[in-house]
């Protein structure tokens, strides 16, 4: 069957850039033949707010049904049964109409040009050869946001009432040299501006640059597809709320070095080693390799085979992982009773994370320990590390209500160690290099460290091209011998901070997908400080942001 989705015709300026003015958007929804179950589905869209994925398989808008997201209708590759939902499972981060790695998307089909279905599909397979067996992709990504805070930082950035502006453009190309070699590159460049603004280093103001430039060598072997990735690169193989990719500011996270994958039908593997890009250069195209901030691990995912509760028929995953990662400057130092100390830090990530959802229940939960070492800086003083984290989330669904609801609870535990103590284990959990922005709290002035934090959610997709979901996180400190963490360092106040409880935000995200390249996303929250974190310093405010994204 063939459906139309509404008619939204703008034109908008972005950064010197005329977007095109759509017409009608339509897509193909295909009952899948490789299917191993019978699927039921139904005669209704899926919504197109699908277009704009976000990382997690936990609470989406709406359920994806298996395989919906393979050609012609989707742009998974072809990974067995790791295209199941938006496809996230198979390492290479969610993909709807467009995903967050663009390298990751299969517009192969449209070497059949009667399959195109969108005036930008032209821009999506350019055949260079007869055979149309070289060709080549584009991709592009502008985005406008900005956004008001009260009380940054709760206070702490000493900038009251600051309104802050910024643009990006992430634009790539894909070259398939045949079968099994293909070059991807992408540029970027992003500013910034506003009031009473702060914080804008190279992750916001970035002159023209290389964000990504990798080759890729492919191949079946032992029946799976395996590939082998080398150069500048995204990196999404872990969950979400230990690592992601960086998307408050401008830049992105990009690293440097080389990566294995091989994925059979329901189990895969990923081996990596990265440093990271060095952004700190001002000038066009000087970008560098940190070779002081290393990535490197191991991942598997097993796709478990589908078991019953009651009636319902639940499909999962299992990830097994390992992240190591090395790391100095200010997010290495820890707290100490004074202050912080710097250093140098080894963290070492053993964990796990088992999600999946039935046709009215989702969930996940992982668990994480940390070791590792803490070297002070200019002396030969270490120390243990011993830390640990565990994430879950739970809900329900209904999705033969008009608001397909999904009403759940998300619980999150995360160290913390001992300013006190000079001698002995680092017990504070550390995520140094961006966990989802939006997984713990929207305005992200508190860190995954020495945290406890337990939410309701609420989301509602009362039409196909809008949903909005709701959250109130309740935040405490696990270890009250700790401090309270921003994103990038501990904060001052909670020197001689009382109590656990530190706060509660009620926070709120509006999304509608305007047509099936451009999205408007709206947040707001309120974050209300403790009674013992306000008389340490802190205060409360609200908080504003607003995402107009153009992605193709």
């Amino acid at each position: 069957m063939t459906i139309r989705l509404p008619v939204f015709s703008m034109t908008t300026a972005m950064s010197a850039l005329i977007i095109y003015s759509a017409a009608h958007a339509q897509s193909t929804i295909v009952q899948p033949v490789t299917a191993p179950e019978t699927i039921k589905v139904h005669d209704e869209p899926r919504p197109s707010i699908q277009n704009y994925p976000h990382a997690g398989v936990v609470g989406q808008p709406r359920r994806v049904y298996p395989l919906q997201n393979v050609a012609p209708n989707g742009h998974q590759g072809r990974w067995g049964n790791f295209t199941r939902g938006n496809g996230e499972s198979a390492g290479f981060g969610p993909v709807g109409r467009y995903g967050v790695a663009p390298w990751a998307e299969d517009w192969s089909y449209l070497r059949d040009p009667k399959l195109r279905n969108d005036p930008l599909d032209i821009l999506k397979f350019i055949p260079l050869n007869d055979q149309k067996t070289i060709w080549l992709s584009f991709s592009g990504e502008t985005r406008l946001r900005n956004w008001y805070e009260e009380h940054p930082g709760l206070g702490a950035s000493g900038h009251p009432g600051s309104g802050r502006f910024t643009a990006r453009n992430l634009y790539g190309a894909d070259l398939h040299l045949g079968s099994h070699i293909r070059l991807f590159g992408q540029l970027i460049n992003g500013d910034a501006a506003g009031w009473n603004g702060y914080g804008y280093g190279t992750t916001y103001r970035k002159k023209l640059d290389a964000q990504q430039a990798f080759i890729e060598i492919t191949e079946n072997m032992f029946g799976a597809k395996t590939g082998f990735l080398f150069g500048r690169q995204q990196f999404l193989d872990a969950p979400s709320y230990l690592l992601y990719n960086r998307e408050t500011p401008n830049v992105p996270i990009s690293w440097n070095g080389f990566r294995y994958y091989a994925i059979w039908d329901n189990i895969r593997i990923d081996a990596y080693d990265f440093v990271q890009t060095n952004i700190n250069q001002t000038k066009m195209f000087h970008d560098t390799e940190d070779y002081g901030t290393r990535l490197y691990g191991f991942n598997t995912t097993v796709a478990v085979p589908a078991f019953h509760i009651g009636k319902q028929q639940v499909h999962s995953f299992l990830d097994l992982f390992y992240i190591g990662y090395k790391y100095a400057g200010s997010a290495a130092a820890i707290s100490t009773a004074t202050g912080t100390k710097s250093g140098f830090q080894t963290r070492n990530n053993f964990g796990f994370r088992w999600y999946g959802s039935a046709p009215s229940f989702e969930y996940s939960i992982g668990a994480d320990y940390q070791g590792g070492t803490f070297n002070y800086a200019k002396t030969d003083q270490k120390r243990s590390v011993d830390a640990y984290a565990i994430n879950a989330t739970f809900g329900y669904r209904k999705p033969a209500s008009f608001l397909h609801p999904f009403i759940g609870i998300q619980t999150d535990i995360y160290s913390g160690g001992n300013s006190h103590k000079t001698t002995g284990s680092v017990g504070t959990f550390a995520t140094p290099f961006s966990p989802q922005t939006n997984y713990l709290d929207t305005t992200t002035y508190i860190a995954p460290a020495n945290l406890i934090s337990m939410s309701p959610i609420l989301s509602i997709t009362p039409r196909h091209y809008i949903s909005l979901r709701l959250k109130a996180p309740v935040l405490w400190r696990e270890n009250t011998s700790d401090a309270v963490y921003s994103s990038s360092a501990r904060y001052a106040f909670s020197t001689g901070l009382n109590g656990r409880y530190v706060g509660i935000v009620p926070q709120a995200s509006l999304l509608i997908q305007l047509n099936q390249h451009l999205s408007w996303q709206m947040y707001g929250a309120r974050f209300i400080v403790s009674h013992n974190l306000r008389e340490a310093g802190a205060k409360s405010g609200s908080y504003a942001q607003s995402n107009l994204v153009f992605r193709f």
